[in-house]
């Protein structure tokens, strides 16, 4: 191989232009390419650089932050070569067509994918820092995985890992997901209540899927973060208490009693609910429900005994013959029609019922 022949990255159809740019050593050994002459490219004034450990940029210059994560991608998911034909083993990158690894059902980079700071600038997150101002980007791997940190890759590793979301072309973490292996790194207060705000505030995530990954990382002990969460859970109530009134004034449902208590005439105090109608004895209840123990057996079981609350009160209501809808944020944002519409049923519903008994019904 003439070592003064320029490489450069070959039109590959399946690749896109930053794709291109960057190639791991098992993606250049198929195309001919020993690591000895990869080496030799990578020499003072030559024509790539080696970014990574067996990553490779094809150009002198520095790295884009598309570049870093593609490579921060390579590096830790480590791709599964393909088989390169006999007669392209000895040919030039360029002058090569490799099998389209897409069509084959591979992932091109594993199991990894882009987490932390980073997921959440492509999430386009405004509190999240450019992903040019980064000095590490953190890459999602399976616990199993045998690699280090390095340079400007800093390996998350999990047991389980969540389903991947593709952004610009990379795997990167759900929200929630993402912003606890952030929070996990940062120790300013104002930063990390910013990002969890803009979390449930920009409609990216619910208040209670933020803390339920918290919880797993066992995060919850950290005195800065459990101030953050205490405003997050009023935030995420206050909205998705909006999306309530929004729902039943779009949808012209007939104006309720908001937030009140129920109880018995001269009686024990029944509970509270977010929305009454009294002539029809429906309520609807928001379900805002989140664990907050540092350790996952305990954020079961307080989850089981807050829910466990929840259906004793519905089944008291229920008894006295009160309709109870209950609600999710989640439902409210993703299906306001739906929720809409199981609530006219119980208001339309209430002339078939027999009377319910007569509460005494108290702001909250």
């Amino acid at each position: 191989m003439n070592h003064n022949t320029p490489l450069s990255p070959r039109p590959i159809r399946h690749l896109s232009d930053v794709q291109r740019r960057v190639l791991g050593v098992a993606q250049l050994r198929e195309r001919g390419v020993t690591a000895a002459d990869a080496a030799e490219r990578c020499r003072t004034g030559g024509p790539w650089q080696q970014v990574l450990p067996g990553v490779f940029l094809m150009h002198p210059g520095p790295p884009t932050s598309e570049e870093r994560l593609h490579a921060a991608l390579i590096y830790a998911g480590r791709p599964v070569a393909t088989t390169v034909q006999p007669e392209q083993a000895t040919v030039l990158p360029e002058q090569a067509a490799a099998p389209d690894r897409a069509a084959a059902g591979r992932p091109r980079y594993g199991e990894a994918m882009i987490t932390g700071l980073a997921a959440l600038a492509l999430h386009r997150f405004a509190s999240a820092p450019p992903l040019l101002s980064l000095d590490r980007i953190d890459v999602l791997v399976p616990r199993t995985r045998r690699l280090r940190s390095t340079r400007f890759v800093r390996l998350v590793r999990a047991q389980t890992l969540p389903d991947p979301e593709e952004l610009t072309g990379v795997p990167v973490a759900p929200v929630a997901r993402a912003l606890a292996d952030a929070v996990g790194h940062l120790a300013d207060a104002n930063a990390v209540r910013r990002l969890l705000t803009e979390a449930v505030r920009g409609g990216h995530c619910e208040a209670t899927s933020v803390v339920r990954e918290l919880t797993r990382a066992r995060l919850l002990t950290r005195p800065h973060v459990v101030d953050a969460v205490d405003s997050l859970l009023a935030e995420g109530r206050a909205i998705a208490e909006d999306r309530l009134y929004e729902m039943v004034r779009t949808h012209g449902l007939p104006a309720p009693l908001w937030n009140v208590d129920l109880r018995l005439p001269g009686g024990p105090h029944l509970g509270g609910v977010d929305a009454y109608w009294p002539d029809q004895a429906v309520a609807v209840e928001l379900d805002t429900r989140a664990s907050r123990q540092g350790h996952l057996q305990g954020h079961r079981l307080e989850e089981d005994a807050q829910w466990s609350e929840y259906a004793r009160k519905r089944e008291h209501l229920e008894r006295l013959g009160i309709t109870v809808v209950h609600v999710t944020p989640r439902k409210l944002r993703d299906a306001a029609d739906q929720q809409a519409a199981v609530v006219r049923t119980a208001l339309m519903a209430s002339g078939d019922r027999d009377p319910a008994a007569y509460v005494v019904v108290l702001p909250r």
